[in-house]
């Protein structure tokens, strides 16, 4: 059995491959071959369990798709680096004979030389590569920007005191979007000084990457920034430049000046799907509008037909979220409900909200910040009811899952929420909007 067929079988996220994770996979569907033998076999119904676990139907899917085509699948550079990471330490695994011990769970004493076998090979006992060998064969499935790397759980809970993780000293003024990096970086849209600013994982003292405190329309300026991305392919910040009516491209790395890529647009919220199509809302002629990369020109993806009600039309549209089936979830903030727009789709369905302003579980309040996870379960930052709310889909009301203790700056409160964003862990990073103040929720419940 080749090993590429062997990877089809043996396929999992990126995040399961981190070697906690690791470990515990393979002690669950690989099996010595029997006595003092250094070989292994291959479980292939446990790995169908396991997969049944852990991977969302679609990404199976797509990694078949690309497998039966021969097709090269690209990574990124941090892909390749976490990648290399987990070969180095499975190398270093299979040359030392030791045991992998990790939260409790043992992998085997001897090297892993896996046996792909298939229902008929499987007494033959043909030996493929190692695991190491192989790691770098992995297909990478491009996940949501803002989502988790991780499947969370349909009853998932986080703790209810949130933990700032920036604007500590008061350094913020209103924070709007948000966005953590894969290396837990947070980048925040201070809106009223004009910049974007970033905090390493840890640390309490923020950075100046992109703007300042003086507001302009130079290209070393921004003017009220509502947005901000981060395009790990050109390593490199995509900001709403909200009053100056544009989209701007900023080097993440001590980038002194930003090029701007989309201009004459009331913008709002940004975000972008994984052929680097940008997806930008115009709040003020009420439309979600897609540039794919290199085109000028771009297409309406949700609303365009006046300001309305109406399920074709949008009022307002703040902050977007797309899928990975290019769907387009828009909070339609002057509605008081999230639009979700299939790809090509006329007009649009109500994924939350829809019953007028109001606080009851049924209804929302000037909803701002939204994400959508593996089971389209949608989380809105609820804004004039201070709370983020879960709608899960075809659901007729929410749950709240942070905040929903009347406005106030104590842990278990927000006040004016924002933007939103998941890390890859399934924390709910919160942009609290008048504490200036970013709050992390941790998880509670595992991801699976």
């Amino acid at each position: 059995m080749s090993n590429d067929n062997l990877w089809e079988n043996l396929y999992w996220s990126t995040e399961l491959t981190r070697p906690d994770h690791f470990a515990k996979v393979l002690n669950s569907i690989i099996r010595k071959d029997g006595g003092d033998s250094e070989y292994f076999i291959y479980d292939q119904q446990a790995a169908k369990d396991a997969m049944k676990d852990d991977l969302v139907q679609e990404n199976i899917h797509q990694f078949k798709s690309v497998n039966k085509q021969n097709n090269h699948v690209h990574l990124t550079h941090y892909d390749k680096l976490r990648l290399g990471q987990i070969d180095k330490q499975l190398n270093s695994q299979k040359q030392s004979n030791s045991s992998l011990h990790v939260q409790n769970y043992t992998s085997y004493d001897k090297p892993v030389f896996v046996l792909g076998l298939s229902a008929d090979e499987r007494d033959s006992n043909n030996a493929t590569e190692t695991r190491s060998e192989s790691s770098n064969r992995q297909a990478h499935v491009t996940l949501p920007l803002r989502g988790s790397s991780m499947n969370i759980h349909p009853n998932a809970t986080w703790n209810q005191n949130g933990h700032t993780v920036a604007g500590q000293n008061s350094s913020l003024s209103i924070p709007f979007g948000l966005f953590v990096s894969d290396d837990q970086t947070i980048y925040v849209a201070d809106s009223f000084y004009h910049r974007i600013v970033a905090w390493k994982e840890g640390e309490t003292n923020e950075q100046v990457v992109a703007g300042g405190y003086e507001q302009g329309n130079d290209t070393h300026q921004l003017n009220g920034p509502s947005d901000v991305i981060v395009n790990k392919e050109t390593d490199s910040l995509i900001i709403c430049d909200r009053r100056n009516g544009r989209v701007v491209r900023w080097p993440r790395q001590n980038g002194t000046s930003g090029e701007t890529i989309i201009s004459n647009i009331t913008c709002w919220g940004v975000t972008m799907n994984e052929h680097e199509s940008l997806y930008v809302s115009d709040k003020d002629k009420d439309q979600v509008i897609r540039y794919r990369k290199g085109e000028s020109q771009g297409t309406i993806v949700a609303g365009g037909n006046e300001r309305g009600d109406r399920l074709d039309q949008l009022n307002e549209p703040h902050f977007i979220f797309v899928d990975r089936d290019h769907s387009v979830f828009v909070s339609d903030w002057g509605n008081h409900r999230v639009m979700k727009w299939i790809e090509g789709a006329k007009e649009g369905v109500v994924v939350a909200g829809g019953q007028g302003e109001g606080n009851s579980l049924s209804q929302l309040s000037r909803p701002l910040g939204i994400l959508v996870d593996q089971l389209d379960t949608v989380y809105v930052a609820d804004r004039g009811n201070n709370r983020i709310v879960r709608w899960r889909k075809g659901a007729k009301q929410g749950t709240i899952i942070a905040g929903g203790n009347g406005e106030g700056e104590q842990a278990n409160q927000l006040n004016y929420p924002e933007g939103l964003s998941f890390d890859r862990h399934g924390h709910l990073y919160v942009a609290d909007g008048k504490n200036r103040r970013v709050q992390r929720f941790t998880i509670e419940m595992p991801l699976k």
